[in-house]
């Protein structure tokens, strides 16, 4: 898609994807985040969470990563311009199962006119409908091609 088929309100919502402990193990060797509410099973039994969580930005990766797989910013995405106002409302346990909305918030022309901008709010939920992070995320899109 390009710039002319999006609109402000247009929501497209992604497949689920399961959080696995090896996404969270592969995620604190990667990141060397370590800390013990993503790597210490016991130290987190007597936790608020009652069990290791998934790492916030974790979260935000796979709803990237399902916003990508909905195919729709592939043929016209040209930069992310920045994430705005990113939340955790609630932790992702690993067993989770999230999915992703993206809603077209606002979309503008650049000046000069050969690309656009693409304001889009995201929100990552997990099975029981409870949003785990939301946040607004821009993007700079190729307009159509011109023949």
């Amino acid at each position: 898609m390009f710039f002319e088929d999006f609109s402000v309100g247009q929501t497209f919502t992604s497949q689920g994807r399961t959080i696995t402990e090896t996404d969270v193990v592969l995620f604190a060797g990667w990141s060397w985040d370590t800390n013990p509410p993503h790597t210490d099973a016991e130290s987190m039994r007597d936790s608020r969470f009652g069990e290791r969580i998934a790492h916030g930005m974790l979260g935000l990766s796979v709803a990237m990563g399902l916003a990508s797989r909905l195919g729709i910013f592939e043929d016209s995405s040209i930069a992310l311009l920045g994430i705005d106002g990113w939340t955790f409302h609630a932790p992702i346990r690993i067993g989770d199962t999230v999915h992703v909305t993206v809603e077209i918030t606002g979309a503008r022309r650049t000046t000069a006119g050969d690309a656009g901008i693409l304001s889009r709010r995201f929100t990552l939920t997990n099975q029981d409908g409870v949003v785990v992070q939301s946040g607004d995320i821009g993007l700079m899109v190729r307009t159509r091609p011109s023949d």
